[in-house]
């Protein structure tokens, strides 16, 4: 009997195994077709492809005829040469199932060569199926559409002139053609002209300057030296029946000078108003009041009040709110936001400070009404907007609403963007990982979001895992919204440091994700982000003589350097985290010199900070604490308790700004 049985397990082991051979992907040059393409494959295609190396590409692309990467190595090959691809292989690959994000980029490619050879019947084809359009493919659409609505197609091509930054080539073609019909005015050249000027584009501001009549436009020389130095061309300008180009040189020069120093922007333009009518010194006046609002002037709001009528745009009416917020001045800000656009309003940021306002004005039930509203939202401005109604902090995260079944889970590691994300992010590949994954779940539901999460987590993708988690609408799992990995590894740390737990991992879900590869466009590396400058200058203080840079990449050294630089901060802030997460972000210094000169509640002083950058990162980080305390099980504190109140700046502090 056990003989029969021996022999039975060796028969079906060898038929397994037959069964396997035959089912398996087939390498080049392999009879029996062996093993699976591998990673160094795919970053050899990858190299190929970058090399223009059509025959090592086509050589590779025979190994993942049955892969999910696949679709990379047929783009790759279609897109080594798109100009002489054969295009019945371009639309083949174009009418597959759009499962990746890379047909729509080949597509968009594909068009943009369609347009450049004028080849507008396969054009205007394709066009409709194109997901991600710039200005560059719309520009091009409406060269087709010129071809039988002219009037209509330089119209809306007129919509895309309005630009302080160049556009396209092939928006010129369509300029020009409503330059001299007229759909585009010498006004609007003017319009544009100033535009360019606000953004710092002298290079496109000159040229526009070549379509003025000359008696009247910018001189180009002189709009060099007001960009070069705007004290001295103010110094030396004579304004006393200046034209318009003339003014409009000097409006520049005072707006650079404006943006180093306001004081002395104003100082100069006491000198000259009167040679300016008065619509162009409420524009000035809108300008100085902007740069002195983002350098926190008290002087703001006086010269936004000169500004009068004219009409600002965005950011000057965001920071003319943000200058009343500094001088607790209410009516003003609900002014402010009142004059802001319906879509700027809707914001939550303007809709929680409006409710504030109208709270401290007395008008309790519309307040009332405005918190209610906005307290369903899981953001800082939410939480802030909860507690204002009494609602206990964390609330609505005792328990998950939903938890994925097996089945889901798997439902979803079967589609084979899922698999293309996962097998990129495991090569370093992050920024395809993350289109492919975010192509993947773009139409997922709660349930199919929650178990992509799950997916990701299982994957160390905490970054996608906690992404996809937020973006439920109303199924919820707080948990996978905010991950902690690595407690056991933070712990000795912690430990020895002191720190608030719900803080470092607040800080550390904003800094990486809990990416332990991330590194920053300016080389912050690392789950803590840690510049290698600061990382040596922390060695150095933490007697650590084995230090060298690419320590800073291993986790434990990571977590050491980085909860260290963390209670260095905050002892130097007299323990408040609000000042040492900016200072975290963007040094000692600058988180001491953005204090007031009176106690400033800590949401203001995070409203107010000059950095969109890291007020946007001292938001998130505080919220992520309220939310990593509830899920740490420590006592209730609100977020409103831990923004506290901002004290006084002291001038004659130092700090080292590391």
């Amino acid at each position: 009997m056990r003989l029969l049985l021996l022999a039975w397990l060796l028969f079906a082991t060898t038929m397994v195994a037959a069964q396997a051979a035959e089912n398996a992907p087939q390498r080049s040059g392999d009879a029996a077709g062996a093993s699976l393409a591998s990673d160094d494959d795919f970053i050899a295609a990858r190299d190929a492809f970058r090399s223009g190396d059509a025959a090592q590409l086509e050589h590779l692309a025979r190994r993942f005829r049955h892969s999910p990467l696949e679709p990379y190595l047929t783009y790759y090959q279609l897109r080594v040469n798109l100009e002489t691809a054969d295009p019945a292989a371009v639309r083949q690959f174009l009418a597959r199932p759009e499962d990746t994000p890379l047909i729509d980029r080949l597509r968009g490619e594909w068009l943009k060569l369609l347009g450049k050879n004028q080849q507008w019947d396969a054009f205007t084809a394709e066009y409709p199926h194109l997901v991600n359009a710039d200005n560059e493919l719309t520009c091009y659409a409406l060269q087709a559409r010129r071809l039988t609505q002219e009037q209509d197609a330089l119209s809306e091509a007129r919509k895309l002139w309005f630009s302080g930054t160049g556009q396209p080539e092939s928006c010129s073609v369509l300029f020009e053609a409503a330059l001299a019909a007229g759909i585009i005015s010498e006004q609007d050249v003017w319009q544009r002209l100033r535009l360019a000027l606000e953004a710092g584009n002298v290079s496109l501001a000159k040229q526009l300057a070549g379509r003025l009549p000359a008696k009247q436009a910018p001189d180009a020389a002189a709009l060099g030296h007001a960009y070069n130095d705007p004290e001295r061309y103010l110094i030396r300008a004579r304004l006393k029946h200046a034209d318009m180009g003339q003014r409009t040189v000097a409006l520049f020069a005072l707006q650079r000078l404006a943006k180093q120093l306001p004081a002395l922007a104003y100082r100069h333009w006491r000198k000259i108003e009167s040679d300016f009518p008065k619509a162009e010194q409420q524009y000035f006046y809108g300008w100085l009041g902007y740069e002195a609002a983002r350098e926190l002037d008290p002087h703001a709001l006086e010269w936004y009040r000169e500004a009068g009528d004219a009409p600002l745009n965005q950011l000057q009416l965001a920071w003319r709110a943000r200058a009343a917020l500094r001088a607790m001045n209410w009516h003003e800000v609900w002014a402010s936001i009142n004059a802001m656009e319906p879509e700027q309003r809707r914001d939550k940021t303007w809709r929680y400070w409006k409710a504030r306002a109208l709270q401290a004005l007395g008008h309790k039930t519309a307040a009332n009404a405005l918190f209610a509203a906005l307290s369903g939202e899981y953001n800082f401005y939410g939480q802030l907007a909860a507690e204002e109604l009494g609602s206990a902090p964390g609330a609505a995260m005792m328990s998950a609403d939903y938890r994925p079944s097996a089945a889901a889970i798997t439902r979803v590691e079967a589609l084979p963007g899922i698999q293309r994300a996962i097998a990129l992010y495991r090569m370093d590949m992050r920024t395809d990982a993350l289109k492919e994954w975010s192509w993947a779940v773009r139409n997922f539901n709660d349930r199919q979001l929650l178990a992509a999460a799950e997916v990701a987590r299982r994957n160390e993708m905490y970054d996608r895992a906690i992404g996809t988690a937020e973006r439920t609408v109303q199924l919820h799992d707080f948990n996978m919204r905010y991950l902690a990995p690595y407690r056991a590894e933070l712990e000795p740390h912690i430990r020895e440091t002191g720190l608030d737990e719900a803080w470092v991992y607040g800080l550390m879900r904003q800094e990486s994700r809990f990416v332990s590869q991330a590194k920053s466009g300016v080389g912050a590396a690392g789950l803590m982000q840690i510049m290698p400058a600061t990382a040596r200058w922390l060695a150095r203080k933490m007697g650590m003589r084995d230090y060298r840079q690419s320590l800073l990449h291993e986790l434990d050294t990571n977590l050491r350097l980085g909860t260290y630089y963390m209670k260095t901060v905050l002892s130097r802030f007299d323990n408040n985290p609000v000042l040492a997460s900016a200072a975290y972000n963007a040094g000692p210094s600058r988180a001491r010199q953005w204090r007031g000169e009176k106690p400033l509640e800590g949401a203001i002083y995070v409203e107010t900070i000059p950095f969109d950058e890291t007020r946007d990162y001292v938001k998130k980080v505080m919220s992520n604490t309220v939310y990593y305390a509830k899920l740490f099980g420590q006592p209730a504190s609100s977020l409103k308790q831990r923004l506290g109140i901002i004290a006084p700046g002291d001038a004659g502090q130092n700090a080292d700004d590391k």
